[in-house]
């Protein structure tokens, strides 16, 4: 779950970081009266799950309280990359001496928490790391010890070569790793770090990914989540206790079972089609989810024909064929659909499928070529 800048501010505040001070406004009223008592000048930033927010003139400098309203005004309602601006952060402007950059993020590679810093803040990790990645340095915490005082001033004195600094940016890196693991996320970052003309460090940028499978036991991170910057089919999959990743392509995919639905993508890229998505059922016996599946994908427009992939093993075939018949009777598919079911209860749902006009395929293979040549068979005229 992403949240926004003055989200995660506001929990790394509260972590004992030092953070840029600022709140949050609706309108272009409030930020005025925010700016009013900062008492000097503020930056004006959206609130939107997006990068390249400055470039989309979502940031502005504002000097007076009149000018934080105009910028206010500016920004709430544009759109940055899709996503209509509602909230914007007023924050004090702060001076800028030197940028770093500080992130935390969980890496599959190492299976651990990596911290990586660099002295080129304000910029892309990913661009620093590819130009000039003797400019980042990485390290892998042992999640058993967590970071130890030692690898923290490490890379803080590779941030910084005096010491006044290199002992703030040690606490900084040392708090920023305990509130990464106190809120379950699976990325933190802080850029930039920024050095002020009198030498202390400040973040005025900060984001944060929380982990989805530890938000049961951070409900108060939970009601944080902002449903109106989320693509609605992965709002409605998450209500529906669905897994859902919307991707670009044209095969929607209802599978049960992570493995397995891995396993069809991989096959559907495989024939040379491409995923729409990825939806896990799961090992529910429960015809509505499939219902409900089949509605998350075929609001998708650019989905083109839907795969079933099920083998039975908790999950029993009948039901899930029940669940593909309520939903064609509820709402008809414009698009082909394209059924492989085997397992428990297999011959109990060819019979149901059969009854209503349809039919299953048992071979895995066989379907997902047959799906991929109707997703890349050309439209008529």
């Amino acid at each position: 779950m992403n949240l926004h800048e003055y989200q995660a501010k506001d929990l790394l505040r509260a972590a004992g970081l030092p953070m840029q001070p600022g709140e949050v406004a609706s309108s272009a009223a409030e930020a005025e009266a925010i700016a009013r008592r900062a008492g000097g000048p503020v930056v004006v930033k959206a609130q939107v799950h997006a990068g390249g927010r400055g470039k989309a003139g979502g940031v502005k400098l504002a000097a007076t309280p009149a000018d934080a309203r105009a910028a206010a005004g500016a920004i709430l309602g544009m759109s940055i990359k899709g996503l209509t601006v509602e909230r914007v952060l007023v924050a004090d402007a702060t001076e800028i001496a030197e940028e770093a950059y500080v992130g935390i993020i969980m890496d599959r590679a190492s299976k651990a928490p990596v911290v990586m810093v660099s002295a080129a803040g304000g910029m892309e990790i990913e661009t620093v790391a590819a130009t000039t990645p003797e400019r980042v340095r990485r390290l892998a915490v042992d999640p058993r010890y967590g970071l130890l005082p030692y690898e923290a001033a490490d890379l803080a004195w590779f941030l910084y070569p005096d010491a006044a600094r290199a002992r703030a940016a040690t606490e900084i890196l040392r708090r920023l790793y305990d509130a990464f693991v106190a809120c379950g996320a699976s990325l933190v970052e802080l850029n930039p770090l920024v050095t002020r003309p009198d030498r202390t460090l400040v973040a005025v940028d900060a984001k944060m990914v929380i982990d989805e499978n530890a938000l049961a036991r951070h409900p108060e991170i939970a009601a944080l989540r902002d449903e109106q910057a989320e693509d609605p089919s992965e709002t409605a999959a998450r209500r529906a206790n669905l897994t859902f990743v919307k991707l670009d392509g044209t095969v929607g995919c209802v599978v049960n079972g992570a493995g397995l639905a891995m396993a069809t993508m991989d096959l559907v890229k495989f024939y040379g089609g491409e995923p729409a998505n990825f939806l896990d059922i799961g090992g529910s016996s429960n015809p509505e989810k499939v219902v409900q599946a089949l509605q998350i994908i075929t609001a998708d427009p650019r989905v083109r024909v839907i795969l079933f992939n099920i083998f039975g093993g908790i999950t029993r075939t009948d039901d899930v064929a029940n669940g593909i018949v309520q939903a064609l009777a509820a709402h008809p598919l414009t698009v082909p659909l394209v059924i492989r079911l085997t397992g428990t209860n297999d011959v109990e749902a060819v019979a149901i499928l059969a009854a209503h006009g349809l039919s299953a395929m048992t071979e895995m293979d066989a379907a997902v070529r047959k799906a991929v040549a109707l997703a890349t068979t050309p439209v008529a005229a």
